[in-house]
């Protein structure tokens, strides 16, 4: 309930609905936008973060989750206060 939103890694957008689903992440705290550029790889969290930002998502003081994978099982996440 703490976290404003999250921006994940968007390499497939079945893989990002699956972990929403099973963390019960609301719509309106997951930033997508694979819809409109596909996988990005490496950029996705940076284009979806300045997005968030131009579309006032993200107001000073939310607690913002950011979420990432790669291949051979790398993966790292953080949290940040906005």
């Amino acid at each position: 309930d703490d976290v404003n939103l999250v921006v994940p890694h968007q390499a497939n957008y079945r893989i990002t609905q699956a972990v929403q689903k099973q963390l019960k992440v609301p719509d309106n705290k997951i930033f997508s936008n694979i819809h409109k550029y596909g996988n990005t790889t490496s950029a996705t969290i940076p284009i979806a973060l300045s997005e968030a930002v131009m579309e006032n998502r993200i107001s000073e003081g939310d607690i913002i989750i950011f979420a990432s994978f790669g291949s051979g099982f790398t993966w790292a996440s953080s949290a940040i206060v906005w």
